[in-house]
């Protein structure tokens, strides 16, 4: 009961459409007063049934009022009845969309042509050239214990009697050599 008196109070401008008046000007009378008492409490509605997605909350509420216009004679002018019947016919338009999008694949702008990445290597040899040039940097120790870990894929054991040297030492040296690798790439602007 409360409801249906805001609603009274809340929508008293709204009349019905006279149809012995000049057609153009009671069609735009009527639209116009259709978006200024409904428009705005409509648009809040439907936002939150379209997930908040203003536009399609805007496309359903013009629709809505749209089809209110072109039923006009049929329809029972007091307000919480129209506003019943808007609901409606809101909630259809938008069961209608959800039903569209669920079907039809989403639409996505076809990419320009000369924004599309054509995959070359050229990056890989890049950072290739950068990372040499930072080893070369390093001292011959760090270099060798690089090498033999990462570059030829040896575990600390295989790369120690490459070496000739200890498994803790090759841990060691290949602990300071990443260290200095990285402090090179970073003088280089590569790393972070």
């Amino acid at each position: 009961m409360a409801v249906r008196r805001q609603l009274d109070s809340r929508f008293v401008r709204l009349e019905p459409p006279d149809h012995d008046a000049d057609n153009d000007d009671r069609d735009e009378r009527l639209i116009r007063e259709l978006y200024r008492e409904f428009g705005g409490p409509l648009l809040r509605h439907v936002s939150k049934t379209t997930g908040n997605d203003l536009q399609w909350a805007e496309d359903v509420v013009q629709e809505t009022l749209v089809r209110a216009w072109r039923n006009s004679a049929k329809l029972t002018w007091e307000p919480p009845l129209l506003w019943a019947w808007l609901l409606t016919v809101a909630r259809r338009i938008v069961i209608d969309g959800r039903r569209k999008r669920g079907v039809r694949p989403r639409e996505v702008e076809a990419p320009e042509e000369d924004s599309i990445a054509v995959p070359d290597g050229s990056d890989r040899t890049l950072a290739a050239i950068v990372v040499a040039d930072a080893l070369r940097h390093l001292s011959s120790q760090h270099r060798e214990v690089i090498e033999e870990t990462y570059l030829r894929d040896r575990t600390v054991s295989q790369a120690a009697e490459v070496l000739g040297i200890p498994p803790g030492t090759v841990k060691s040296r290949l602990f300071y050599a990443l260290r200095a690798l990285r402090t090179a790439l970073k003088e280089r602007g590569v790393a972070s």
